[in-house]
This record gives structure tokens, sequence and C-alpha cells, in this order.
């Protein structure tokens, strides 16, 4: 990956003019129920109202809820962290989301996954460089995301790695992160530059 660097925010797109949708509202525009569903999330693991649930503020119901279910995936699942992590670029570049992309792949890196993996999801590549297990990840999670089901083979190779209990979790977080990013992508939630991590570029390129 080459080195990109800005000050100016990644927008959420790839068309001339990204102007974000739903933008952070300010506390006197919020509803008590709304108040209340951001406290919540600055209070939990997460400390800020950050990406998808800026936009989510709208339904401070459902933000509270996906708050929740998404706490459980990102930091208390069966998943290894560095499972966890690729999976999640692997989504954001499926939907080529700036926004997880570019929260997650400095992560997975942290995590193990090694460069080249990680350069490999960014072009769109199967990365065969792949360890094992994070194979098995990276086949669930691919056929999944672009069929829909798994085939017995990919099946078996991660029920042998994850589990049975793994399996589930893993399929449930594709889904989460797949759901949180088509709310950034239609709000157009743009996010911050990483230092030596370039966004994604417009795929397929």
């Amino acid at each position: 990956m080459t080195p990109r660097t800005s000050t100016a925010p990644v927008p959420q797109g790839f068309s001339a003019l990204p102007q974000e949708r739903l933008p952070m509202m300010t506390a006197q525009a919020m509803s008590d129920a709304q108040r209340a569903a951001a406290d919540e999330l600055i209070a939990g693991p997460r400390k800020a109202v950050l990406g998808p649930f800026i936009p989510l503020m709208r339904s401070p119901e459902l933000m509270a809820r996906v708050g929740k279910v998404g706490e459980y995936l990102r930091f208390d699942c069966v998943l290894e962290v560095r499972i966890r992590e690729l999976a999640m670029c692997l989504v954001a570049r499926h939907v080529s989301n700036q926004f997880e992309w570019l929260m997650h792949a400095p992560l997975a890196l942290k995590a193990g996954v090694a460069q080249a993996v990680l350069d490999a999801v960014a072009a769109g590549k199967y990365p065969h460089s792949a360890a094992a297990e994070e194979a098995a990840a990276v086949d669930l999670v691919t056929e999944l995301l672009t069929h829909h089901g798994v085939c017995d083979a990919s099946y078996a190779a991660s029920l042998e790695v994850f589990g049975e209990q793994g399996v589930v979790e893993l399929t449930a977080l594709v889904g989460y992160f797949a759901m949180v990013c088509w709310v950034m992508n239609v709000a157009r939630t743009p996010t911050e530059h990483k230092p030596g991590l370039p966004p994604l570029g417009a795929f397929p390129a």
C-alpha cells in the first residue's frame, strides 16, 4: 500500500462531491432518548459516538441494540482477535467502506495479520499468503458475501478451526459489519486519515 498523507476527512464513497447526509447531531438537537443512547455508547468500550453510530442516532433504540450486538461481536466473541479483525477488513473492502477499513486494517496488522494479506484484500485479490486459520475465515467470509452461503468444503474447514459457535459468530460478524457499513455508505459518513495507511480505492479498479 502506498501511504497517503492528508488532513482532510476521508469521504465515504467515490462520487465527485460525496456530501455527508446524516452528520453528527448537536446536543441541543438530540431528544432525551438520543442523548441517553449516546451516553450509553460513550460509557461502553467504544468511549465515543463514532462511525455508524452517528447516522444511527436518528433511531436511538436501534442504535442501542445494534451497539450491544457489535460490542459482543467485536470484544467478547469466541473468535481470536486476529480473525475478527481480518473478517472486518474483508467486509469493509467488499462494500468499499472507508471508516471500517481505516479503523480495522491497523488493528488487524497489530493482531498479527500480515501486511501482504491486507494489501491483497485492499486490492480485491485473494490473500494466498494467509495462514491456514486465516484462509478458512477468508473463504467463509468471501463466499458468504459473494454467494450468500458457503460450500461444504469451506464450512468444514471453518468448523474444524473455529467450532460451531465460532462459525455462527463469524457469520454474524459478517452480517453485523455489512449492516453498519451500509448505514455509513448511505449516510456518506466520512472518517479520518490514518498515518501511513491509504484509503480504499474505487472497486473494482
